[in-house]
Formats: C-alpha cells, structure tokens, sequence
C-alpha cells in the first residue's frame, strides 16, 4: 500500500469536511463544528486562501489530512507553520500517515524560511502527545492558549 501526500484541490472540500467532522467527533467536541463545505471552499480556495491542507493518501483512498496557515514571530522576525488540524482515520493509524504528513509541514517550513512549525494538542490525548514526543516535539509548559470569541468577540471589538 502506497502511501502519497498530496496538496488539496478544489474537489477535496467534502473529504476535509468529512475529516474535520470526524476528527470533532474523536475530540468530542462535534457540537462545536460550525463549518460546512461552503465556506471551507471559500477561505481554503477563494480570492484570499486562510488556510491550506495537505491530504495523505493510498491506493484505497484518503486517510488523513493537516490543515495549517502562517503565523509569525515576532521575537525571530520569520513567519512559522501552525498546524491546525492533524488526523488520521483510526483504521488508518500506525500507517505512518500522521509522520508523513508532519514531515512534508517540516519540509515546507523549511522550504518557505519558517522559524518553526507548532501546534497545540489536547492534554488528555496521551496517544498523540506520546507521538508529537517520538517526533522531537517539546510542550510549551509557560504558555496557556487565550480566545476572545462570539459574544465576547463582539464585545471587544466594540470597545
């Protein structure tokens, strides 16, 4: 079984759709899924891209996808790869799909002058911890995620 990773096209949205919804369910967080095929189009593949995904294949089909955009460092003066969604379909898993597709964002970072590559994880998903750990990966203990959104966004940007 040949496993290839491949930049998403256009006719890729239902099947990130799909895994995006599947990786909300295997994070138990699928009520909180407000995206839909439309606007995924529209910010993946419109005038002005937000985002971009990588999609891990074999012969039988899409396995797995990472979604990932540029942020940047100041303190480094470089843009760096945050990678937003990683999954591999269960089935899937031990494939090495997951490290193929981690190493082709490190090979992109490289190519396009990034800083470094990261991400967040859940804390209690020992499984992916203990992988991103095989891999090099190290936490970042001192700094805690902060969000500002729904109501709380609006407030905010109404001063």
């Amino acid at each position: 079984m040949t496993l290839t990773i491949r930049e998403a096209a256009p006719a890729d949205i239902e099947t990130i759709h799909d895994f995006i919804l599947a990786l909300a369910d295997y994070e138990k967080l699928r009520h909180e899924v407000r995206a839909d095929r439309e606007t995924l189009a529209k910010y993946l593949f419109g005038a002005r891209p937000m985002a971009e995904v990588l999609i891990a294949e074999t012969t039988a089909g899409p396995i797995g996808f990472a979604l990932f955009f540029h942020n940047f460092s100041t303190f480094e003066g470089r843009a760096g790869l945050y990678l937003e969604d990683l999954f591999v379909l269960p089935q899937a898993r031990g494939s090495g799909a997951g490290k193929a597709l981690l190493a082709r964002l490190a090979q992109l970072a490289i190519t396009r002058d990034c800083a470094r590559l990261e991400w967040s994880v859940l804390d209690w998903n020992a499984p992916a911890i203990a992988f991103y750990r095989s891999l090099g990966a190290r936490p970042m203990d001192e700094w805690t995620v902060q969000r500002v959104d729904g109501a709380a966004l609006e407030a905010l940007a109404q001063g």
